[in-house]
């Protein structure tokens, strides 16, 4: 699936990341898209809206408003909107590929900032590296500009993420 994100995405057919098969009942992508834009209070408080999700990836926007600014002498967006937007967006992808009762927390997440993010919008992609029984790992890419191919000095950040898979089951 993708693109929008609250279409039908359940089902239990296999996916591959990481060059291995993940089978069997899949969490629905529309109760994770539903979970991140209204069960999760500080994604509204920032703004963050979940663009495109599919299984083993997610794609985020952050938009822009001065409340986001850190340092104003810059002015430049604070690293931990950056990081938040980096951690939630791989939790997402992570989520993707989970079964319906489990859940995802962060164990690890280290950012690389690699610009001062402009008063501009935020995006960011992740991608799934790997998904364990009991650990899955991101990779995220965070940038600014009009579009997905925007060019490679608009990248702001990159990051990598680790979360631990609380099964339903267990």
């Amino acid at each position: 699936m993708s693109g929008d994100p609250s279409a039908d995405g359940a089902g239990d057919e296999p996916v591959e990341v990481d060059g291995e098969l993940v089978d069997g009942e899949l969490v629905d992508l529309a109760a994770i898209a539903q979970f991140f834009r209204g069960g999760i209070p500080f994604n509204a408080h920032v703004g963050l809206e979940l663009l495109e999700l599919e299984r083993g990836r997610a794609l985020a926007r952050i938009a822009y408003r001065p409340e986001l600014i850190g340092d104003p002498t810059r002015p430049a967006i604070h690293g931990g909107v950056i990081s938040m937007l980096a951690d939630t967006v791989g939790g997402s992808a992570v989520f993707s590929l989970t079964a319906p009762g489990d859940r995802v927390a962060t164990i690890d997440l280290r950012v690389d900032y690699l610009r001062p993010g402009k008063p501009a919008d935020l995006l960011a992609e992740a991608t799934v590296i790997r998904a364990g029984n009991r650990v899955g790992v991101a990779s995220v890419e965070v940038w600014q500009g009009e579009s997905r191919e925007a060019p490679r000095d608009a990248l702001i950040a990159v990051a990598k993420a680790v979360y631990t898979i609380k099964r339903g089951d267990s």
